[in-house]
């Protein structure tokens, strides 16, 4: 092909506009590739470990632990303490009092071990469990007492677990809608976080789990007679937030402890998982009319959540994407709820691909921030369902916690991307909840029992 002068230079022009244009093509498009990657690199949250584990020290105070070398091996007790012998005969007796679970599929024997003796130490200054030692956890959230209640149950420490249940019970006020958390004397709430509805559902679980556990029928009956007031009032209040015209509970906050954006999945799971518990427990209290009632509301609750929740493939929020699934389905499985439909299920298989992290772990949801955070409560409450429905997954969950410990083997908070364990140590939920799923796996699934 021949081109004339004039031709030529239209040609030349416009292969340069051309050039541009591609060169500015590729550009964006090498630019547009590269934010997913600049995004996480920005998005990596660097938080601080705040100690290696609690223990008891000089005096017999309970105190923070940042060198493991400081301990006497295998206890929460520091070799500095003027009496370690003695505090170390404590806790050892404490233990031998009642049982540590194992399974052989978790290659960490020490992990139930550690796991017990830190909620021990958590609950030793004011009788009930705190969240954590750190100030801004040293506080008990009714969500992570009812993890702690059913992990002492569990392991033989009747109670102790007996204990985190009169501290609900005495703080509860008289509408059976809890705050969000209290200060560990019970004189209070430290904050203006308000009242949080999931907490009602949380207390009936407690019930229904330490109920199952007693050592007898007689103390069975006289624990559920202790625990009546706690028992009325809880179920009434979920049954008050459940006369809607949807049948689901109102917008209120839940464990990721924000404002919400409207009915989450969590929270009228732990009120379903409630009833359920609460028609166990009248049951237990001879009360046939009360139990029928929690029954039938139970029922009414877990067809209106699979009406809403469930075409949606059981999101976070109702109407929400499938990827935002977090906690709440964990929350209709045993040994929680006994919910029977499939998608539910499907749901909790598929939902660590859009909770997964880059360090193994799990975030609290699908929609959660991308901070690169892993949280142990969450993986550990998925082994805790897991060891119900899917014990090899409940095993390499389990795994997964034990080699994220700090050094001294206590489960933090969080752990970050690049595997190290990060903010406050030990969390109360997390060493229960890894007990929990431990003597699951042991034992069998404790789903909710007849007396």
């Amino acid at each position: 092909m021949t081109l004339h002068h004039s031709e030529t230079a239209s040609w030349l022009s416009k292969a340069v506009r051309n050039r541009r244009a591609w060169s500015g093509f590729f550009a964006l498009v090498i630019f547009a590739a590269m934010i997913p990657l600049a995004v996480r690199f920005h998005n990596q949250a660097n938080v601080a470990l705040h100690d290696e584990t609690v223990a008891i020290g000089p005096g017999g105070q309970t105190i923070f632990v940042t060198d493991a070398s400081r301990l006497v091996p295998g206890y929460r007790v520091t070799v500095d303490n003027e009496d370690a012998a003695a505090a170390v005969r404590e806790q050892q007796a404490w233990l031998d009092r009642g049982t540590i679970p194992s399974a052989a599929s978790v290659p960490s024997p020490d992990l139930a071990r550690l796991a017990l003796l830190d909620l021990h130490v958590l609950s030793r200054d004011h009788n009930v469990a705190v969240a954590g030692w750190s100030p801004k956890w040293r506080y008990v959230w009714p969500r992570d007492l009812a993890f702690v209640a059913s992990a002492f149950s569990r392991t033989g420490h009747y109670d102790d677990a007996v204990s985190g249940l009169a501290f609900l019970q005495r703080v509860q006020p008289n509408d059976g809608v809890f705050m969000a958390r209290y200060l560990p004397d019970g004189s209070g709430v430290p904050d203006a976080r308000g009242p949080q509805l999931d907490g009602s559902g949380w207390s009936l679980w407690a019930i229904g789990q330490v109920l199952q556990e007693a050592p007898s029928a007689e103390v069975r009956r006289a624990t559920a007679a202790q625990f009546r007031p706690m028992l009325d009032r809880s179920t009434q209040a979920t049954l008050a937030a459940v006369r809607t015209s949807n049948g689901l509970p109102p917008s209120t906050s839940d464990y990721w402890e924000v404002k919400p954006a409207g009915t989450t999945l969590a929270t009228s799971a732990v009120l379903l998982a409630g009833l359920r518990n609460s028609a166990y427990a009248y049951s237990v209290l001879a009360d046939p009319d009360r139990s029928q009632e929690a029954a039938d509301a139970a029922n009414k609750l877990q067809a209106a959540i699979a009406e809403g929740f469930g075409p949606d493939g059981y999101p976070r929020y109702l109407g929400g994407s499938h990827t935002s699934v977090d906690l709440g389905v964990s929350f209709l499985l045993p040994p929680f709820g006994n919910d029977t439909d499939p998608e539910a299920l499907t749901s909790w298989r598929r939902a660590p691909r859009y909770m997964h992290r880059p360090a193994g772990g799990l975030a609290p949801g699908g929609s959660w921030r991308r901070d690169g955070i892993s949280w142990t409560p969450t993986v550990g409450t998925v082994a805790v369902t897991a060891a119900c429905v899917d014990p090899p997954t409940a095993a390499t969950w389990l795994t997964w916690i034990a080699s994220h410990r700090t050094s001294a083997g206590s489960i933090p908070e969080k752990v970050l991307d690049d595997g190290q364990p990060a903010s406050v140590t030990p969390l109360g939920w997390s060493a229960a909840s890894v007990v929990i799923a431990l003597d699951e796996l042991s034992h069998g699934c404790n789903s909710i029992k007849s007396d």
